[in-house]
């Protein structure tokens, strides 16, 4: 049975094919004439990115030092996704071990950079950047001596992806291998990379030029974390996010010049004098440039009487067209979408937008940016930074963990809230949240979590103001705990009392401090 059911369903497929040509159910899949020059290769992850890697990481470093609209981009996905930094919230039960890991952090972050240029979240930035213009970024963990004198001897060095020498594969005779400069093991775990101890593209003005130049070091993986958004199934390299929009953007910006050119060109008022007698004087002037071509002047206000003979004749240089400022429109909506940020975002356009329309284009950048955000920054970048600032923080004893070795999953957890979202009607989006709370639907913590901030951080605050405000006798219109309700619910097990006479000089007997 099995045999004639094998042979109905190649029956079947040979009658199809022979109806339909060789691609019975893909028009992209044939070789008729709208795809008979369309010979595209397939290579695998590693090949492609081995292949073009280099290429389009020059590419595209290139463009975003000379294009605007590709630096825009940049720091408008930069600005998003990591904004004032993703910063940890220690989950830990007890709230006295918790507070000290997070006055501990707070006081690191200042020292988190080894270049001392600028403090952890300012490293997050820069990372982030490093990933979109050249693929992918290379984070060293250094570990420090105690006499550094650091609140945790730890700190934290960031490389360009071209200290990862691409061209580097071979096979080792331990039976580890190396491809694009990653060493794995027989398994296909990364045990170590291989990086040049300067940049190679800078020579001899790297500061650690002679101390190495383009020699290669081995480091293990432990100490390094690499940074990029893995598209495809076993990739081991990263892919500027640029790539799909070099070719446009490239194009669009000789196309801009070009434009700019030739209005300045339609700008420039010239005349054109002809007469029938060369040899006298144009117009009465005798003045002349350097070649011995003659000049005349115009001068605003005049009337200028010609020699019989001569005719003025203006120049008229072809303006700009009309479908310039629609055209650069569409090509830049491509070039949004290629680099996964808004056409606003990209061109600071707002002049087509309305309230629901740039608020639903924000929504679908913003998940993008939280995809980012918690699948790789989190992921690849924060966990493993926080997991090694807490082992240096117990081995150095700047923390008291008892039983850190095997409680370590518990003292390691953290919740990442990344800066909140700015949103173009507050009230809207307030009330909204409000309504969510109020149905049960979400929680203060998460609602505060949201906007960046951690809720018990908030709760001190607010329990500290009030107490303030309590001690001075002040009443602020914003404290809700004298708001009066303008209904009571009476219990299902009391009767309900009767209204009150006069609500409002109740409100005023019960609560004599006046409004703020």
């Amino acid at each position: 049975m099995a045999k004639r059911n094998t042979r109905v369903s190649a029956g079947w497929f040979g009658k199809i094919s022979a109806l339909f040509g060789r691609s019975p159910t893909h028009e992209a899949a044939g070789t008729g004439r709208r795809a008979w020059a369309w010979m595209p290769g397939n290579p695998g992850a590693v090949a492609a990115m081995l292949a073009t890697q280099s290429e389009l990481r020059t590419k595209s470093r290139d463009l975003v030092r000379r294009n605007a609209w590709a630096n825009a981009a940049l720091e408008g996905f930069v600005a998003n996704a990591i904004g004032t930094g993703i910063k940890p919230q220690s989950m830990l039960v007890d709230p006295a071990q918790r507070e000290r890991i997070q006055s501990l952090w707070r006081d690191w972050c200042e020292e988190a950079d080894a270049a001392s240029l600028t403090d952890f979240y300012g490293l997050q930035a820069m990372a982030c950047r490093a990933m979109l213009e050249g693929g992918e970024c290379l984070v060293r963990l250094r570990p420090r001596r105690e006499e550094d004198g650091l609140a945790v001897p730890l700190q934290i060095q960031l490389l360009e992806p071209e200290h990862l020498p691409v061209s580097m594969n071979t096979d080792l005779a331990s039976g580890n291998v190396v491809r694009a400069g990653i060493e794995f093991d027989k398994l296909g775990r990364r045990v170590a990379y291989h990086l040049y101890r300067s940049h190679p593209e800078d020579g001899a003005l790297a500061p650690m030029s002679s101390q190495g130049g383009i020699d290669t070091v081995r480091v293990d993986a432990a100490e390094i974390i690499h940074l990029f958004r893995p598209l495809r199934p076993g990739q081991i390299r990263g892919e500027p996010w640029l790539s799909r929009a070099l070719v446009k953007l490239n194009e669009l910006d000789q196309y801009d010049d070009a434009e700019l050119v030739r209005k300045k060109t339609a700008a420039m008022f010239a005349g054109f004098i002809t007469r029938l007698s060369p040899e006298d004087n144009l117009m009465g002037e005798g003045n002349s440039d350097q070649n011995g071509v003659a000049l005349a002047g115009l001068e605003p206000g005049t009337l200028q009487i010609l020699e019989p003979g001569e005719d003025v004749k203006f120049s008229q240089p072809a303006d700009v067209g009309a479908s310039y400022g629609e055209f650069l429109r569409m090509q830049f909506r491509a070039v949004a979408a290629a680099m996964g940020v808004t056409y606003e975002q990209l061109t600071g356009d707002l002049t087509q937008v309305n309230y629901s329309s740039i608020r639903a284009g924000l929504l679908e950048f913003r998940r993008r940016c939280e995809a980012i955000q918690h699948g790789v920054i989190v992921h690849q970048l924060c966990r493993p930074i926080w997991s090694a600032w807490m082992e240096q923080a117990v081995l150095s004893g700047a923390l008291k963990l008892p039983g850190y070795a095997k409680r370590r999953r518990e003292y390691l957890a953290c919740k990442w809230i990344p800066q909140g979202w700015q949103w173009v009607d507050p009230q809207k989006e307030f009330n909204a949240m409000l309504t969510a709370i109020r149905a049960g639907l979400l929680s203060r913590s998460e609602a505060i979590s949201s906007f960046g901030y951690d809720a018990e951080d908030i709760d001190r605050e607010i329990a500290a103001d009030n107490a303030r405000a309590d001690a001075l006798g002040l009443v602020f219109e914003s404290d809700p705990r004298h708001d009066q309700p303008t209904a009571v619910m009476p219990s299902r097990n009391t009767p309900a009392e009767p209204a009150l006479a006069d609500p409002a000089s109740d409100a005023l007997a019960t609560d004599p401090a006046p409004l703020i």
